[in-house]
């Protein structure tokens, strides 16, 4: 299992635009994937679920991988959101 924590720098959070190109990313990836923020955690996979989280500006999540490609999985994501998030 991998994971890391990024705290969101847009302003407006994670909104429906990156929140559906996050989703696209995840689902390239075979490994299981959830995104954390607080005590909920949520499947990374569906867009209600990334959605349902409600991330601000400033909030921290944990994004977590496990299978076979997580290594490729965490590294992919955390440049996803370091570029859009």
């Amino acid at each position: 299992m991998k994971e890391f924590v990024y705290t969101i720098t847009d302003p407006e959070g994670i909104h429906a635009r990156p929140a559906g190109e996050f989703v696209k990313a995840a689902k390239a990836f075979e490994s299981k994937i959830t995104i954390t923020k607080n005590d909920k955690t949520m499947d990374a996979k569906k867009i209600f679920g990334v959605m349902g989280l409600a991330v601000k500006n400033g909030q921290e999540i944990t994004i977590c991988a496990e299978g076979p490609d997580e290594d490729a999985a965490v590294a992919s994501l955390e440049e996803f959101l370091k570029n859009n998030l």
